[in-house]
């Protein structure tokens, strides 16, 4: 009985090994740090917008203005979306790249054996590269675009340091700097108002300059994990490829072992009829 328990021991043991050994690690290290980039970026990114709009309404006074038109608060409401599209895109497009990384892991082909590597697996596979590499070049744009409003509140938070050192000084806010609102309309907000005072010393400004600069930090993992999935995917590429080439020899080798053995045989029957 014992003897049979630790049997059992050892061939649940070596099965997970075996288990272990079919994770594509590459594609799974890849697949976490997107899952995190693009949540950092989406969450911080969706806060920060929403410490944006309370900023303008409550310290600049900036109101909406009617639907037929397209003002700040409208786009915000818009990037809010775009943002939802991207952490549900990114989520599937993480599984696809995981389940590819599961099928043309050489692990996999040791774990259940060989087999043929299609056309069709090859056309996948290079159009995962395709597709990786257009989503990395939007990464980068996503990050460009991400490091604006890092560099807008850190003009903030710099005039609102200043205005504390320097006594006197006559420095000002004004959002039509940005294009945030029409040139027409006036909302600068200079030191030594009360409305300045509030804005340095309030959370909002502190927490939403520091949500842009997590949402920052989160598209460049994403560009980081999309760099890894090239390097995966193009080492894959070159296993797949490799693998067809030694599936092709070892159909050619068969065929010609097939051939030899059938004119053998040809010519021992030849043998045979001529010694009858």
């Amino acid at each position: 009985m014992r003897q049979h328990n630790q049997q059992k021991t050892y061939r649940c043991l070596e099965c997970c090994i075996k288990c272990l050994g079919g994770i594509p690690y590459p594609s799974l290290i890849a697949t976490i740090l997107l899952y995190a980039g693009v949540a950092l970026f989406c969450g911080c990114g969706h806060e920060a917008l929403s410490g944006t709009v309370t900023i303008l309404q409550n310290y600049f006074e900036v109101v909406r203005s009617p639907m037929d038109s397209l003002d700040v608060f409208t786009m915000i409401d818009i990037i809010k979306y775009v943002i939802y599209g991207i952490a549900s895109a990114f989520f599937v497009y993480g599984i696809l790249l995981m389940v590819e990384g599961f099928f043309t892991s050489g692990a996999i082909k040791d774990l259940y054996g060989d087999f043929k590597i299609t056309t069709c697996g090859r056309c996948v596979s290079a159009w995962f590269i395709m597709l990786t590499y257009i989503f990395m070049l939007a990464w980068l744009g996503v990050t460009a675009f991400t490091s604006l409003p890092v560099f807008m509140y850190f003009n903030i938070w710099t005039i609102c340091q200043n205005a504390t050192v320097l006594e006197g000084a006559t420095l000002c806010l004004d959002p039509r700097q940005y294009g945030i609102v029409p040139i027409s309309e006036a909302k600068t907000v200079c030191a030594g108002s009360e409305k300045f005072y509030k804005m340095c010393d309030s959370n909002e400004l502190d927490m939403t300059f520091h949500l842009f600069i997590c949402a920052l930090a989160g598209a460049g993992a994403a560009v980081i994990a999309m760099i890894h999935y090239l390097m995966v995917l193009s080492a894959n590429w070159a296993y797949v490829k490799d693998a067809c080439r030694m599936q092709k020899y070892e159909d050619i080798k068969s065929k010609e072992e097939q051939e030899l053995h059938d004119i053998h045989s040809t010519r021992s029957k030849e043998r045979l009829n001529a010694y009858t």
